[in-house]
Order: C-alpha cells, then sequence, then structure tokens
C-alpha cells in the first residue's frame, strides 16, 4: 500500500513522499507536488523519483486521493476521461497561480 512520509516533519507538501507499489511490483518513491479538491474529491500529483518505461521524464501522476487512519493513504486511478481532464486543469491552475504568486513576490 502507499503511505505519506513527512520529511523534517513539515506540513507543507513539497516535504512529504509517497511510497507506493506499481502493478509490475517495482517499488517508486514519489514527491508530493500538491493535493488539492476538484468537485468535492481530494486529488494528489505526484512526481516519481526515476523515469519509468513508458513515460516522460518529470511526468507527473494524478490520482484520487483519501487519508486513513494513521499515516495511510489510498490513491485510486482515475479512470473517467472526463474526470480526468477536470483534474489536469485543476492542476495546471495551481501551476499557473503558483508561478504568478512567485513572479508577484519577486
Amino acid at each position: 500500500m502507499s503511505d505519506i512520509n513527512q520529511n523534517n516533519n513539515n506540513e507543507e507538501y513539497e516535504e512529504a513522499t509517497v511510497s507506493m507499489t506499481l502493478e509490475d511490483g517495482t517499488e517508486l518513491e514519489c514527491d508530493v507536488v500538491a493535493i488539492f479538491p476538484v468537485d468535492g474529491k481530494d486529488y494528489i500529483a505526484l512526481l516519481p523519483d526515476k523515469v519509468i518505461d513508458g513515460y516522460e521524464e518529470n511526468e507527473v501522476f494524478l490520482y484520487r486521493y483519501t487519508e486513513l487512519e494513521g499515516e495511510d493513504i489510498k490513491l485510486e486511478p482515475i479512470d473517467d476521461e472526463e474526470e480526468y481532464e477536470a483534474v489536469a486543469d485543476a492542476f495546471d491552475e495551481l501551476l499557473d497561480e503558483e508561478e504568478f504568486n512567485e513572479l508577484d513576490e519577486e
């Protein structure tokens, strides 16, 4: 299963990692880029720590996200194309907003 680990005991997601096992049994460590809501559900954007066959470098994975008791989390794939597009659009907006805020701070 997946669990979320806080590095440096910091609540910011940039400091968190998720350990996950892929369908082929490969263990993968991912940095948490963001956790964000879309239409009343929570989603998570993950950046793998290594390149995976069939994916581009720096490709972000999007999953439906649920916190369980303790530190465990549940990641579910987004199978519905419309749901995935809505989540991808919301993530893109988050990135655009973050870039704008960084420019505004300069």
